[in-house]
Parts: C-alpha cells; sequence; structure tokens
C-alpha cells in the first residue's frame, strides 16, 4: 500500500474518528427504540460505519477513539427529542464529511465506494425512521399555532386595554386554558372522523398539551414582572423563540424549510398581535375604561 501525503493522512484519520463516533451513536440508539424494524436499520448501519473505520484504518494506520462529547450528546439528544431528530441532526453534520471524500479518491478510490453506501444510509433513514411524535407534529402545528396566534393577539389587546399585569395574567390563562380543552375536543372529533391510522384521543392531548404549554409560556412574563409593556415584549419574543425551535425541530426531523415554515408562522403571531394591540386601544378609548 502506498504511503498517504499528509494531508491525505490527517483527512482519513477524520474520517476514521466520525466513522467510530457514529457507530457508538447508532448502536446506543439501536438499544433503545421501541421498533423491531428501525432498531434492526440502525444496528446495520452501526455495523457498516465500524467497517468503513476498520477500512480507513488500513491506510492510516492507526487506531482512534470516538468523539465521546459527540457520543453523549447525539445519544442524549435523540431520547429527548425523539430519535428521527437526533440521527437525522447528526446526518447533516456527516454531509461536510461526506463532501471531502471525493478529496481523496485519487489516491483512495475506495473512498467512492464509501460514500455510495454513506448516501444509501441517508436514504435508508429518511424512508424508514418513524416516529409517535413526528405522526402526530400535524396536532402539535394545530396546538401551537392556534395558541401562538391567538394569545399573542388576546395578551396584546389586553395588555393595552387593562394596563394592569395580574388581570391581564388571570384573562390569559383563563382564555388559553378554555381554548386548549376546546382546541383538543375539535382535534379528537376532526381525527375520528378521518381516515388515519393517528389515535383521536392522542392526538387530542397533543394538541391540549402544545396548546396548554404555550399559554403558559407567554402568560408568564406577567405573573414574574409588574411592567405590562415590557411583559408583552417578552412575550410576543416567547412566541418568536417557541416558533424557531419547533420550526427548527420539524425542518431537521421531515426534511422541511425552516424558512418558509418560520416567516409564515412569525409573520402570522405577530401580525395578529400588532393588530389586536391597537384594537385593545381604541376599544379603550371608545369605552372609556381606566383601570
Amino acid at each position: 500500500m502506498q504511503a498517504l501525503s499528509e494531508d491525505i493522512r490527517r483527512k482519513v484519520l477524520l474520517f476514521q474518528r466520525t466513522e467510530i463516533t457514529e457507530y457508538q451513536i447508532y448502536k446506543r440508539l439501536a438499544k433503545r427504540v421501541k421498533s423491531s424494524e428501525n432498531s434492526a436499520l440502525l444496528d446495520r448501519i452501526a455495523e457498516d460505519e465500524l467497517r468503513h473505520y476498520n477500512e480507513w484504518k488500513k491506510y492510516s494506520g492507526e487506531e482512534v477513539s470516538p468523539r465521546w462529547l459527540n457520543v453523549w450528546f447525539y445519544t442524549a439528544l435523540s431520547l429527548l427529542f425523539g430519535f428521527t431528530f437526533g440521527v437525522k441532526l447528526m446526518e447533516r453534520g456527516e454531509e461536510t464529511a461526506q463532501k471531502n471524500y471525493a478529496s481523496v479518491m485519487e489516491e483512495i478510490p475506495e473512498a467512492a465506494k464509501f460514500q455510495h453506501e454513506e448516501d444509501e444510509h441517508e436514504r435508508e433513514l429518511i424512508d424508514m425512521l418513524d416516529e409517535e411524535r413526528l405522526q402526530y407534529a400535524g396536532s402539535v402545528v394545530l396546538g401551537l399555532n392556534d395558541a401562538l396566534v391567538e394569545l399573542t393577539g388576546a395578551l396584546a389587546g389586553l395588555t393595552l386595554a387593562l394596563q394592569n399585569v395580574k388581570l391581564i395574567a388571570l384573562s390569559g390563562l383563563i382564555t388559553g386554558i378554555a381554548a386548549s380543552l376546546s382546541m383538543a375536543a375539535s382535534e379528537y372529533l376532526s381525527t375520528r372522523s378521518e381516515n388515519t391510522s393517528k389515535h383521536p384521543v392522542r392526538a387530542a392531548v397533543y394538541t391540549g398539551i402544545a396548546y396548554i404549554v404555550t399559554v403558559a409560556l407567554l402568560v408568564l412574563p406577567y405573573l414574574l414582572f409588574d411592567n405590562y409593556i415590557l411583559d408583552l415584549v417578552i412575550a410576543l419574543s416567547t412566541a418568536v423563540v417557541i416558533i424557531a425551535v419547533f420550526n427548527y425541530y420539524i425542518s431537521v426531523a421531515k426534511g422541511e424549510s425552516f424558512r418558509e415554515r418560520f416567516l409564515e408562522m412569525a409573520g402570522l403571531s405577530l401580525g395578529v398581535a400588532l393588530f389586536s394591540f391597537v384594537i385593545g386601544y381604541f376599544i379603550r378609548l371608545w369605552l372609556g375604561i381606566e383601570v
């Protein structure tokens, strides 16, 4: 076997470290997923990664250790947010390494085979990985979107109409809790009437939980701070953060556009909030209410 240039050797060691790191991650996830089909898929991909590691080692002549921080991070992330999200986020990071395969193909022709197999892994993961939380993503979107649009609008209107943080918080909680129960019931009836694999009760629970958690986060500033304008700014900022986090999760797990979904939801929520803020001001003037 011919000696490698120093630049190629460094890249090979990097590929080795990536392969052995992903082997450790996939092995851990394969033991934890509920679906036997997905467990078998992850276990097979893990063995492929280990084989790649050993084949790269023939060229470098060195053993390398995994990036244990990455192993723990992606394993924990997958257990917390779902293995589909964790694995696909990791695969996104792997794309850079795969692009570097082309730079070593002249000296190591086998790199083309490794890259082809890595591409196959990604396609298999996209096609086969599936989880309950992704099946019910539509229910979560319904709860989140409705809560964000309705409650940001309600809080904006109440903030200028009442100008009292306790009354605003009380009104927001009552409105939010009642609306969450209403949305959950509507989702139950809607799912029950559809020809779908989703369970109506689970769909209702996902919608209700998404709604009530959003309500709690948006109302929280009014329970902590006495400045109602500051509270509204924090609530609207929280809404934008919730929209960003959720849409990033969906964009990774389902391979959808983050920017388009984020701008649509954020624009809708903030637009309704602005309109409600103005309406609240004029209603207060019209009724002559001083709280």
